[in-house]
């Protein structure tokens, strides 16, 4: 897997633990999905950052998700 792929899917997971949150604290229950998504997410966004030769920025974030994309649908 690309370091960019990892991002992408880092960012996508971490971005669905907010509902999950936001579902959880309204329903008075225990926000274990959340955790799991923020702690997976997280984790592939640090690793990828970490891989990644100069890290990246955030200008350059919607041409990892154009590129991501394009991969995906070539």
């Amino acid at each position: 897997m690309s370091n960019d792929f990892l991002l992408v899917l880092g960012v996508i997971l971490f971005a669905l633990g907010i509902p999950s949150l936001i579902n959880a604290f309204s329903e008075s229950r225990p926000p274990r999905l959340a955790i799991i998504l923020f702690v997976i997410g997280g984790g592939l966004i640090s690793w990828a950052a970490y891989s990644q030769p100069g890290g990246y920025t955030i200008e350059e974030m919607p041409d990892v998700f154009v590129r991501v994309f394009a991969q995906i649908v070539r």
